[in-house]
């Protein structure tokens, strides 16, 4: 197709709670738009976290071009700073060829760091990073945050303080710099040369929490036992620290039993939704719509009238 000039792209981005149906919805309309996927999902990058990641399936992927699947080892090191450069040059070099692109995953950060971007923050040295992973599986999470309270309480009244993946971060580059990491935020919009159309996929919540059990089941039924007993050496790297691993790990560990397990699974995951649906409600410009309105979302992602952001 002729190519239109970058402020004509249109990234169209969908995202919502997890099980709500991105993956099926963001196909289809990939399909209807002829283009690709770029995944905004922080545990779908690592090749050994399938069943528990929901990733697309061998004959989804098969239908449209997804990236940022599968892309590295459960031993690499990756996160949204990494996610938004590598991300940004996909999507300049895809939008040669298309004049919509398909973002969508269930990592508000990762889709914040496309649409907005971060404040540069220093690399970490890996002896910091080893030592917080250690410190983490030692003590745990409400210690961590505790320290952090400490260190830099600025952040520690913003922070998802159930989030280990930031308390770390914080840690991190306070070990490492001296200084706070609330210092190096400055909280400014990066300009984008496309413009975004963001969709949100919504159902009622009993709806969604019956789909959410339902799905938990299934991956039972496939192996996510199986599959988190073989990470469980990994369990302290920060892809891990996520529900959906970390339950069978203490099942593993001997604190929960089998029954008592699959449901805290669950019940974990209905929070997980609960967050992940509170942090998107806070972006006013995503539209939101049932996943059975695909024309209404085709509707938005033609529409003329988009701002550029």
């Amino acid at each position: 197709m002729k190519a239109s000039s970058p402020k004509h792209k249109k990234l169209v981005i969908i995202v919502g709670p997890t099980a709500v149906g991105k993956t099926s919805f963001s196909i289809n309309m990939a399909e209807h738009l002829g283009t690709e996927i770029i995944s905004a999902d922080s545990r779908q990058v690592f090749r050994e976290l399938n069943i528990g990641t929901a990733k697309p399936s061998v004959s989804e992927l098969a239908r449209v071009n997804h990236h940022f699947i599968s892309i590295k080892g459960i031993e690499e090191e990756y996160n949204a700073g990494k996610f938004e450069v590598e991300a940004l040059n996909t999507i300049r070099h895809l939008f040669k060829r298309y004049d919509h692109l398909i973002l969508t995953g269930g990592s508000g950060l990762y889709v914040r760091a496309v649409c907005e971007g971060f404040d540069h923050m220093p690399e970490i040295p890996d002896r910091v990073r080893k030592l917080f992973n250690h410190k983490l599986e030692r003590e745990g999470l409400a210690s961590m945050s505790d320290e952090l309270e400490e260190k830099d309480p600025a952040y520690y009244a913003l922070v998802d303080k159930n989030n280990p993946q930031r308390v770390l971060r914080a840690l991190e580059v306070i070990e490492a710099t001296g200084r706070p990491y609330s210092s190096f935020r400055q909280g400014k919009q990066k300009k984008r040369p496309f413009q975004m159309i963001k969709i949100g996929l919504e159902l009622p919540r009993e709806v969604l929490y019956e789909r959410i059990e339902q799905r938990m089941d299934q991956m039972i039924q496939d192996g996510l036992f199986e599959e988190a007993r073989g990470l469980y050496p990994f369990r302290a790297k920060n892809a891990l620290q996520t529900v959906g691993y970390q339950e069978i790990f203490d099942h593993i560990d001997g604190k929960y039993d089998w029954e008592q397990t699959v449901s805290l699974l669950k019940r974990n995951s209905r929070r997980y939704a609960k967050r992940q649906f509170t942090w998107f409600k806070k972006d006013k410009t995503i539209q939101w719509i049932h996943p059975e309105e695909p024309d209404k979302a085709l509707r938005v992602a033609n529409s003329q009238d988009t701002e550029s952001f």
